[in-house]
């Protein structure tokens, strides 16, 4: 994603009416995203924490908006300070900024540039909520997301993204988000997993996916929004590149899916709606990096070994016994390495950038800085993600009850049940007036 100092222009730059436009609807996709997330994690979880799936990534909707306004958006891409932060006093409360202000060289308002970054600052916490399901507080897992924000998710987008980040000035080519979003992520779920533990009855009860529908309507949003997140990364619609972006997307989805459902047919007999599902999803991951720097066929490759390469990643699980309950590790973790990695073979230097893979007469040294970004993102969110889930634990808990978790997290944090089989209402309000027991009992006694 260019900071604004990459568009290079001969005349004063102006704001674009066409591409402010663009990227506003590019941020609605975004923002679309994160319902489609919950849809997707919603439906994988059993019937009794469906409700509490959902508000884990409707939350961050909340929470992240609201931060991100009043020192996110600064602490991201304000005035570099030694390649680790940023700051600017007029992006606080974004009370500052001039109406049409610019961003950098780019011909898009700073408000728009803010309001696409804050969707990815969004779904990112919301990510990690999938290997957390069915055990931990809400309320711890709300203060965590305002911490991890704050301390592992701003800092990160500086590094990767913003003029002076220390990884951007190194050259580690992220085009929407490998590092940024999906390794950082993928690590901060691992360190929580080794903070709360595993769920009762892990590989010893059934917990399939309550509503594979959902798992499917929630990956199509996902795939569709997922194009204002590859696409709209370029800040602009004038030369092309968003448009292979948006290409690049689709044909690295597609072979991915093709590839997990292939791997899985070979494996387990079978090709499932989960797998399709899954499988789309490895690949948006994989090429959300590269998509800016490879060719078509240099995508389908991207895919195709995602593909293969999280439907392996996700049976690690019950081998390493971490209870990573919605594969948040096999998927988000592992396809972003996996593609943040192969541009170091697959870039073309004639999209994005200049920068050639290994295959493209570019040598070792574009893998050899994206291995840089990789590890050292990986590395950062691990250990504090770790850290910031001890601190919760030892302070207010971060798991439920033993008898809630058995119960169903839905009732006792929510107050409701997300389906209603005997058409009394699952809300608080259903529960207000007489007692399903005493209507009957009416009902038998006239």
């Amino acid at each position: 994603m260019p900071p604004g100092i990459l568009t290079i222009a001969a005349d004063k730059v102006t704001l674009s009416p066409a591409n402010t436009g663009f990227m506003l609807v590019c941020s609605a996709l975004v923002m679309i995203m994160t319902p489609g997330l919950a849809f997707f994690y919603g439906g994988m979880v059993r019937v009794k924490s469906v409700l509490n799936m959902l508000m884990m990534s409707f939350i961050s909707l909340g929470i992240v908006t609201i931060l991100w306004v009043l020192y996110g958006f600064g602490l991201a891409f304000g005035n570099d300070a030694g390649g680790f932060l940023g700051w600017n006093g007029s992006f606080a409360g974004l009370s500052g900024i001039g109406l049409t202000q610019l961003w950098g060289a780019t011909t898009i308002p700073i408000y728009v540039f803010a309001v696409f970054q804050l969707m990815f600052a969004i779904i990112t916490p919301a990510l990690i909520s999938g290997a957390l399901a069915d055990r931990v507080k809400f309320t711890a897992w709300a203060l965590f997301i305002a911490l991890w924000v704050t301390l592992v998710y701003f800092p990160v987008a500086h590094w990767v993204w913003a003029e002076g980040g220390w990884l951007f000035n190194l050259g580690v080519i992220d085009f929407a988000g490998g590092t940024a979003v999906h390794i950082n992520a993928g690590a901060a779920a691992l360190g929580v997993i080794l903070v709360v533990g595993k769920r009762i009855g892990f590989k010893k009860d059934p917990m399939r996916p309550h509503s594979l529908p959902l798992v499917m309507l929630g990956a199509g949003l996902l795939w569709f929004g997922w194009f204002g997140f590859n696409a709209g990364s370029w800040l602009g619609n004038d030369d092309g590149v968003g448009a292979v972006a948006f290409v690049n997307t689709q044909v690295a989805t597609a072979a991915a899916m093709l590839g997990w459902l292939a791997y899985e047919k070979l494996r387990h007999g079978s090709f499932t709606t989960l797998g399709a599902a899954s499988g789309a999803v490895a690949g948006l991951v994989a090429i959300t990096p590269a998509c800016g720097c490879v060719s078509p066929l240099g995508a389908i490759a991207v895919g195709a070994i995602a593909g293969v390469l999280c439907a392996m990643a996700v049976n690690l699980k019950y081998k390493f016994g971490y209870d990573d309950s919605l594969d948040v590790i096999g998927v988000h973790l592992v396809g972003g390495v996996a593609g943040s990695l192969l541009i170091g073979l697959f870039a073309t230097g004639g999209v994005q950038s200049k920068a050639k893979g290994l295959f493209y007469g570019g040598g070792f040294e574009q893998l050899g800085k994206q291995t840089v970004g990789v590890v050292c993102v990986l590395l950062y969110s691990l250990v504090v993600s770790y850290v910031l889930a001890k601190v919760i634990d030892l302070v207010m808990g971060f798991r439920v009850s033993e008898d809630e978790e058995i119960s169903g997290i839905d009732q006792a944090a929510h107050a409701e049940t997300a389906y209603d089989f005997t058409g009394a209402g699952g809300g608080t309000a259903a529960r207000k007036g007489p007692a399903l027991g005493e209507a009957l009992t009416k009902k038998v006694d006239a």
